[in-house]
């Protein structure tokens, strides 16, 4: 009797003497305010007894960081997830919830579902949360007094960086050529795209229907090739941090970027976006609008329940906005209709209308074996635009090793 009465008092409590606090694991390292000030107060009003308190890890000790915690079951209730490999390999160690059957998994396009489904779209392990766009920011008052207008093929893009360079004021392309995954990643499948035709190249190079050494991707290189005389003297030593100063005091006229860094000037330079330029007017536009971010929930949590009441919260009209309007540059992947605050963002996000958007090209499959895609392409692209090495002689090596390991660029061989 007395444990009947016991469970009535405890289900006619309100729900916030009820509260859980639920930890979630995460690269985002400035993210605990964004969550304290913003997200959880409009979270309340949906769920006043969950909390969220974020365990964050800079982003490059993260993966093997949370691999470790979820093996010694130290891991926080939530997962933010990384898309594709390193999420998929986590969900087959049994660290992740299956959410194939998770009502929230409606409201997104198939595309934003394949970053963290298995290879067969079978089984579904983490809620789709953002993407990021990649394309070039310019510096609007520069462009003004120099009287240049934003470039919409490559051969205006090339002719604004000769006069800005022939005007000698300011550095006409910040890239730096020193972090080698920003030449590769900002650089050349920035540039790509549009030259592989997007989604439509990257399945062939999976399929083993085009090697990497054939003429679209050697195209691409040798372009960042051409990019040398434009990136400042000593391009070797130019920093990240270098260039996005640059940038900010108004000391370059362009720089390569992801939307992820509009927050780092904003308010520090009157700045705008264009999307990669065609090969001529009429062609069509490609950009990466990269599915980056991802939430799922930890098989070991004790708290799975509230867990998943927060995932449908996630996976709402109220959530998508608030974020992406709240975290300007990372993009809600929900079918959602939502309108953004910052107008950079939105330039950025209305390419979504204009072009075709793909993804990373080692993104999926190609980097899971040695040498690994991506880390050649990080420092065989370096070599390209430092002008130590040919686009050919790196398509060749590139090709070569993908072969030796990837199935199906061996049979095409």
């Amino acid at each position: 009797m007395f444990r009947y009465l016991l469970w009535v008092v405890v289900l006619c409590l309100p729900l916030d003497v009820l509260s859980v606090t639920l930890t979630m694991e995460t690269w985002r390292v400035d993210d605990q305010d964004l969550w304290q000030k913003t997200l959880s107060p409009i979270l309340h009003q949906t769920l006043p007894e969950v909390d969220i308190q974020l365990n964050p890890v800079k982003t490059s000790d993260y993966d093997a960081t949370l691999r470790q915690r979820l093996d010694n079951n130290a891991a926080g209730d939530l997962i933010i997830c990384r898309p594709y490999d390193q999420s998929l390999a986590l969900f087959q160690a049994g660290h992740l919830v299956d959410l194939t059957e998770f009502p929230g998994m409606e409201n997104f396009p198939r595309f934003a579902k394949s970053a963290w489904q298995t290879d067969t779209g079978a089984a579904t392990f983490c809620l789709p949360i953002a993407s990021v766009i990649q394309g070039f920011f310019y510096n609007v008052d520069i462009f003004k007094q120099l009287q240049l207008q934003p470039p919409t093929t490559r051969e205006e893009f090339f002719a604004v960086l000769e006069r800005i360079r022939q005007d000698g004021r300011y550095l006409p392309l910040a890239l730096a050529a020193h972090d080698n995954w920003v030449v590769s990643e900002l650089g050349f499948l920035n540039i790509g795209p549009a030259y592989w035709k997007g989604e439509d190249g990257r399945l062939a190079l999976i399929h083993g229907e085009r090697p990497f050494n054939s003429a679209p991707f050697v195209a691409a290189l040798d372009e960042l090739r051409q990019w040398k005389p434009y990136i400042g003297p000593e391009p070797e030593q130019r920093t990240e941090a270098q260039t996005v100063k640059d940038f900010a005091e108004g000391k370059a006229a362009i720089i390569v970027a992801g939307s992820w860094s509009i927050p780092q000037f904003t308010g520090k330079v009157n700045f705008a976006a264009f999307h990669p330029p065609v090969g001529k007017r009429g062609d069509a536009c490609y950009f990466v609008d990269h599915t980056d971010m991802g939430i799922g929930i930890n098989s070991a949590s004790p708290h799975k329940e509230a867990a998943w009441r927060l995932l449908e919260w996630m996976s709402s009209d109220e959530f998508a906005e608030a974020f992406s309007n709240a975290v300007p540059g990372f993009f809600s992947l929900s079918n959602h209709f939502f309108e953004l605050q910052n107008p950079v963002a939105q330039q950025m996000m209305s390419w979504r209308d204009e072009c075709d958007s793909t993804i990373r090209l080692g993104a999926q499959f190609l980097s899971r074996g040695e040498p690994a895609f991506n880390a050649q392409l990080n420092q065989l692209s370096q070599a390209v635009v430092l002008g130590t090495r040919t686009p050919e002689e790196v398509a060749d090596q590139i090709q070569q090793a993908l072969a030796s390991w990837y199935g199906p660029q061996a049979r095409a061989n």
